[in-house]
């Protein structure tokens, strides 16, 4: 499996040069770190070439480093924030890759892989949904799992547990509404509980 991944590794630094800036495997899994400019010709080569065949396009997902830059010995985490992840399958040569993309922090934004693999739209709309990852290009990017007044973007490690609003029902306008949220923070103190004149007792 490993000679088989470094192969393919081997052949896409060939084939790709400076587009690739990193690889790494780990898992049984091959990862390529692609540069942002060229991640669209990267991705129809890999589809197109005889020698990688990656024909399905299994997921999209956007990542947020930012906790990670806190975690390491060394202090802040190198590299952008986010991320955007894309697992690919190639069926006739039976192999995996997951391709990464760095992205800005303070507008993420990558081009839309729709119109190579059209399985890509709606995970891309999740990502955008959840990290705010803006997809250019994309036929319809609009949130697909919160409601379209949400505020804010979920799956960002900075995003407060409480959201933003909140929405209720009102009666007098027969429609639903949003407002700030209501929730106040607690404070919660173990309480113990012992029995009547616990400490009095004699051995």
């Amino acid at each position: 499996m490993t000679d088989t991944l470094q192969a393919l590794a081997a052949h896409a630094r060939d084939t790709f040069g400076d587009a690739i800036v990193g690889e790494r495997i780990a898992h049984g899994e091959l990862t390529l770190e692609v540069q942002r400019s060229s991640l669209l010709k990267v991705c129809k080569r890999l589809r197109d070439d005889n020698l990688l065949r990656f024909e399905q396009l299994m997921n999209v997902c956007g990542v947020d480093y930012l906790s990670y830059r806190a975690e390491t010995p060394e202090g802040a985490r190198p590299g952008p924030r986010f991320a955007a992840v894309y697992h690919l399958l190639s069926v006739s040569r039976n192999q995996r890759l997951r391709l990464r993309v760095a992205l800005d922090d303070n507008l993420p934004m990558v081009d839309s892989l729709v119109d190579l693999w059209p399985a890509a739209n709606w995970f891309e709309r999740e990502a955008f949904d959840l990290f705010g990852i803006v997809f250019e290009g994309h036929p319809d990017l609009r949130r697909i799992l919160t409601d379209y007044g949400f505020i804010g973007h979920p799956f960002r490690k900075d995003f407060p547990l409480t959201g933003h609003v909140e929405m209720r029902y009102d009666p007098a306008q027969r429609r639903v509404v949003y407002q700030p949220v209501s929730i106040e923070p607690r404070v919660l103190v173990p309480r113990v509980i012992r029995e009547e004149g616990f400490g009095d007792r004699k051995p």
